[in-house]
């Protein structure tokens, strides 16, 4: 950690290069704590939504027919799993990542912020890995590799722009109310359940549709799936998807700084 950072006083260091030097290295301490002593290591990254998706599909093949378009299920529920795995995963991290680095928190000097931030880089990280292998599986299944594969990127944005807002508010808040992080995980399998993650959004009755994409995991994952499975362009519902995600982050930060000052003293 840069020694600037470290002052005997509470008050914050605002500068953008104590902010990026504090979220690389939490980032890298927090995936070397997670995967040192692992048997697997990185392999982790994609067990999860590996298993999940053996599970679906075993469920919506033979027991639950599930149209989706021609496209295999595999592709079909791993294309939202590996998004959806990320939101979960960082989500939870980051709304705890204040309370349980109690000590940094407390007796260390800079921008708060940072320690959400890590944990949602750290997430990044395996989320990456389970692209790389979305891209593998793609391929192995013989669907082509188009020029709207250019697309990832943009969709991949507003995911990781909506989720550091959701987590920063998040964490702030958590430090406040306990109970934020138990709310988190019951709130996150309502709705895993209100996005199309192991059914398509075609389901969702017409009248309907305005309130389905006001999710905007929903605008995210019709758009992956849009661009890499059925080779169109991504919707209308991604600029909403973009639009909520801003929103989230602007409100998420404007939260966050403006109870940063009093993080040390509650915590």
């Amino acid at each position: 950690m840069n020694p600037r950072a470290v002052v005997k006083d509470r008050a914050i260091v605002s500068s953008p290069g104590v902010a990026l030097d504090v979220t690389r290295a939490w980032a890298a301490r927090t995936l070397r704590a997670r995967y040192q002593q692992s048997a697997l290591g990185w392999a982790w990254a994609v067990v999860q939504p590996i298993a999940m998706v053996a599970i679906f599909t075993v469920v919506f093949t033979r027991f639950v027919r599930i149209e989706t378009g021609g496209v295999p299920y595999v592709l079909f529920a791993y294309a939202a799993t590996v998004p959806w795995t990320l939101l979960a995963n960082a989500w939870s991290d980051m709304a705890a990542s204040l309370v349980v680095n109690l000590n940094l928190v407390t007796k260390i000097a800079f921008p708060r912020a940072a320690l959400p931030a890590a944990a949602l880089v750290a997430r990044a990280v395996d989320f990456g890995i389970g692209m790389v292998l979305l891209f593998a599986l793609v391929i192995a299944y013989g669907v082509p590799v188009t020029a709207l594969w250019l697309w990832v990127p943009v969709i991949v944005a507003v995911l990781l722009i909506f989720v550091l807002g959701l987590g920063l508010a998040s964490a702030a808040l958590n430090v406040f109310y306990r109970d934020v992080d138990p709310a988190i995980r019951l709130f996150t399998q309502v709705w895993f359940y209100a996005s199309p993650v192991i059914y398509p959004s075609s389901l969702v009755p017409g009248q309907w549709r305005w309130l389905y994409y006001a999710n905007p995991m929903a605008g995210v994952i019709d758009a992956l799936r849009d661009v890499l499975l059925h080779g169109r362009p991504p919707g209308i519902t991604l600029v909403a998807a973009a639009g909520i995600a801003v929103v989230t982050l602007v409100a998420g930060y404007a939260f966050f700084k403006r109870v940063e000052g009093r993080l040390a003293d509650v915590i």
